[in-house]
């Protein structure tokens, strides 16, 4: 995770340098445009997770099966009903409404047709990353997003040196690699699990199950995308594409940061579904709560140095940084410490198949931040705006689901949430914020300030945590492997 990370950084500093930010403006809105018609693939793909999750978590290897063709029967319709969609709706929007300098119009179109096709073919892997996650196989995504990686480097490099227009040649790399690893998870997975095997047959006892499911889980997908996408183009009808080169930024910071966050979900969620499959409640909860705090701390070692140091970062890994890519850096970082909370909450209530209600409230809210965002432009407000509805509707979100949880399992604590995860985690935020913001303050922009306050806000949020949000069983087991490291380093030194 780390290394993807480290390396999506880098690599979306050369592409923006490479392509411009006039491009790597054109680049986001067009692929964003795709990115609206995948809700009903967001849908299904928690649908099919769920299902292929439960049925393996009893043990019936035979439902699994049939819970895959059926998942995968699913998304072919899917794809195809995408497909008709970008090619009229999608490709009217494209020529009519978003703007895009004229003489670019031919390359926005050309890359529009490669995100069709990308898009397509991410839609009918689905179910196959459903089973590896279904499977606990993390291993075998380590390996592949290593491999995944070292090909972006390789794009980064043919960028670089290729002479064709490099927006196109952007675009057919990217595509190149998104095929060549979903061959290999494909091929793994057909390899590997039994129930991967596809076998077509409309089995309405499963189909029908999981379109319900999704059903009610489209809305608050569509709203997350029309969310997303939709704020990428007010500010491309308020402001330009420069402003959507520097919403691209923050979503490349979003995508590297969340990316962090969302394997460690991927990783538990498996084991919140099989546990309540088994009927195993208190240890369902305990999961999600233990999650949901340390998760939090984790992302503030990652996220509080950024947000401190956003201009300095910016500047050395961007050539030319877009206008208010620093605010929108920040706001989206400070959004995603709520955002990841409310997913693992989401992740607990759709494991009791009851995704109504969370779907509902949380769709309305993320709707709502395109309605008053257009106002506020239209008032006149600063382009921040979307970002800080965000936040404030997020955390909203973020109690209704635990709210909603404590209905669906009355095991389940409100006061635990609040007062063991989300008290916590404000107080040692509050403490290394301010220890580290005084470091900033006491010393001139530079690459040792930046040292510094990394330093600084990693060893404060890490004592913190040991201190005050660890339990005593978990600091007696990480006292017992100190232990044990101090006493085998001990023995290859002495050997």
């Amino acid at each position: 995770m780390l290394l993807t990370m480290g390396v999506s950084l880098y690599t979306s500093r050369i592409v923006l340098a490479t392509l411009g930010v006039g491009d790597f403006g054109i680049y986001g809105v067009v692929g964003g445009v795709i990115s609206i018609f995948s809700f009903l693939n967001s849908s299904m793909s928690g649908a099919t997770s769920r299902f292929l999750t439960f049925a393996l978590g009893k043990g019936d290897r035979d439902e699994a099966q049939r819970t895959f063709s059926a998942a995968l029967t699913i998304h072919i319709l899917i794809a195809l009903f995408i497909l008709i969609l970008a090619e009229t709706v999608g490709l009217w929007f494209l020529e009519n409404k978003l703007v895009i300098p004229p003489e670019r119009m031919s390359v926005a179109r050309f890359v529009y047709q490669l995100s069709i096709i990308s898009t397509i073919i991410n839609i009918t892997q689905v179910p196959y990353n459903a089973t590896i996650i279904a499977h606990e196989r993390m291993n075998v995504y380590a390996y592949v997003e290593i491999l995944n990686t070292c090909l972006k480097l390789g794009i980064v490099y043919l960028l670089v040196i290729g002479h064709w227009d490099k927006l196109l040649l952007y675009a057919v790399l990217t595509l190149v690699v998104s095929i060549f690893i979903r061959v290999i998870y494909r091929s793994y997975c057909n390899k590997q699990f039994e129930e991967s095997k596809y076998k077509f047959e409309w089995n309405k006892k499963l189909i029908y199950p999981m379109l319900s499911f999704s059903g009610w889980d489209l809305y608050g997908n569509l709203s997350v995308i029309a969310r997303t996408q939709g704020v990428n183009m007010l500010l491309n009808i308020f402001f330009g594409t420069l402003f959507n080169a520097a919403n691209s930024v923050a979503v490349q910071v979003q995508s590297a940061v969340l990316s962090f966050a969302s394997n460690i979900i991927t990783a538990v969620r498996p084991q919140i579904i099989k546990n309540y499959a088994t009927q195993n409640y208190q240890y369902m909860i305990k999961l999600a709560l233990t999650t949901s705090k340390y998760i939090y701390l984790l992302l503030l070692i990652l996220a509080l140095p950024l947000i401190l140091e956003m201009n300095f970062v910016l500047n050395i890994w961007l050539k030319n940084v877009p206008p208010y890519a620093v605010s929108f850096c920040r706001w989206t970082l400070i959004f995603i410490f709520f955002s990841t909370q409310s997913n693992i909450l989401v992740s607990t209530i759709n494991a009791t198949g009851n995704n109504k209600r969370p779907s509902l409230i949380n769709g309305t809210l993320y709707l709502s931040v395109i309605p008053v965002s257009y106002l506020a432009f239209k008032w006149g407000a600063t382009p921040e705006i979307p970002y800080i509805c965000n936040i404030l509707f997020v955390f909203i979100g973020m109690m209704s689901n635990a709210y909603t949880l404590k209905l669906h399992i009355s095991q389940f604590s409100i006061k635990d949430f609040v007062f063991k995860v989300l008290c916590i985690c404000f107080f040692i935020t509050v403490i290394s914020f301010g220890v580290s913001f005084y470091v900033k303050q006491s010393m001139q922009e530079s690459f040792w300030r930046f040292a510094m306050v990394v330093c600084t806000s990693t060893v404060s949020t890490s004592l913190l945590t040991y201190f005050v949000a660890m339990d005593k069983n978990t600091k007696n087991k990480i006292r017992g492997k100190v232990s044990n490291f101090i006493i085998a380093n001990k023995m290859i030194w002495k050997s």
